[in-house]
């Protein structure tokens, strides 16, 4: 996969650094951005703008000279780590080995992510090696702007995503109403079993997730809650689903709202006002405008509509509660930001729009399709119906 690394090689020259370090999990998505490698436990990867060299345990380094993106590896014990441990315990033994690997491409200054181990750190600049915390997040930003691999990526996972969410819809359309709340094949529909059915339907997508929010009624007046319990006729059920492909890492996100029976006039009113919110910040997409500008579209829309937002109301707990939306690829959660202090929106750029309205009182409703910034607009990447009553 090509990576424009241009904005990390200015952050190094700029600092007057050798490289950037980083000393995590395959998890962290720093790490599997820049050495492409997927592993369980910490690994080191150097990055240096004429290579990228990664240091792993004798058990990962056929798998990551055959796997990984980098240019050198090296195993542990080219730099003596064990006898290193034995002799001055598993913290300084460890610092010493990565000191060597340091020297042996003459970095003395490296910078590294904000989760950096600290005691590491500490270890590394007792032995004269300069480690500065990049508050800049130089690489998080250069994550954020996806080659057309990555969108592609992103795309498949989408799609995965929406045979989930119509199997979600599948069961609250056929479900039958027994004293107002709905059933299927005789039992409760359950938050549980419609999330069981959508986890059942992404792994035969080859897709995994950590959870999903099918939230019904009280519960969807909280933007987070998962949900439980069964889902009775008439109520708004968020369902908020967001895979991560199991080969690739990356994720997709999608929200819709649905309703068996007959919606009461304060959620239709909810449901039709969102997809005008979140129309005005489609709308507003493209590069060059900042994520807090098509934050402040969806926030107007309300507004005019009466409803209040945290635009107008920071201590608001009805209405429009939460940002826009938010950048998705190797995290579910990355830059860019849309919302209130939102960073320009670039091509490559991969994002949600995410608007909804919440009450205590009456529920909530949230639509959010994943979209790309492109040279002259946007790439609508979910391709699902928003229909309320199903």
């Amino acid at each position: 996969m090509d990576m424009d690394v241009s904005r990390l090689d200015e952050t190094l020259a700029d600092r007057g650094l050798d490289g950037h370090l980083l000393d995590a999990d395959s998890t962290t998505a720093d790490q599997r951005y820049l050495s492409g490698f997927d592993a369980p436990d910490p690994f080191l990867t150097l990055y240096m703008p004429d290579r990228i060299a990664v240091l792993v345990s004798s058990m990962e380094y056929e798998r990551a000279r055959s796997e990984s993106r980098a240019d050198v590896v090296r195993r542990r014990s080219a730099y003596d780590y064990n006898d290193l441990v034995d002799t001055y315990g598993s913290v300084e033994g460890r610092a010493r080995a990565i000191a060597a690997f340091l020297e042996e491409f003459d970095v003395e200054a490296a910078s590294v992510n904000p989760r950096f181990p600290l005691i590491t750190a500490d270890e590394l600049r007792e032995r004269g090696i300069e480690i500065d915390a990049d508050q800049s997040d130089a690489v998080e930003k250069t994550r954020a702007v996806k080659t057309e691999t990555e969108i592609a990526y992103i795309r498949e996972a989408q799609r995965a995503n929406e045979a989930a969410m119509a199997e979600a819809e599948r069961l609250i359309a056929e479900a039958t109403v027994v004293d107002g709340v709905l059933h299927h094949q005789g039992d409760p529909l359950t938050s549980e079993r419609v999330r069981r059915a959508i986890e059942r339907t992404l792994l035969d997508h080859d897709c995994a997730l950590d959870e999903t929010i099918v939230a019904a009624g009280p519960d969807a007046a909280n933007p987070h809650d998962v949900g439980s319990g069964p889902i009775r006729e008439d109520e708004a059920i968020i369902v908020d689903i967001f895979p991560k492909d199991k080969r690739t890492q990356y994720h997709a996100d999608m929200t819709r709202t649905f309703l068996h029976g007959t919606p009461g006039e304060e959620i239709d009113a909810f449901h039709a006002v969102t997809r005008d919110a979140k129309r005005a910040a489609l709308d507003a997409v493209e590069p060059g405008v900042s994520g807090q500008q098509v934050h402040d579209a969806a926030c107007t829309v309300y507004e005019a509509a009466g409803y209040p937002t945290l635009r107008t109301d920071e201590g608001t707990s009805r209405g429009y509660i939460h940002s826009t939306g938010h950048g998705v690829g190797l995290e579910v959660h990355e830059r860019p930001r849309v919302s209130r202090n939102g960073e320009t929106l670039e091509p490559g750029h991969v994002i949600t729009i995410e608007p909804g309205l919440y009450d205590p009182a009456i529920g909530g409703v949230r639509i959010e399709d994943l979209v790309v910034v492109t040279e002259d607009g946007y790439e609508n990447l979910t391709d699902y119906h928003e229909d309320l009553i199903v």
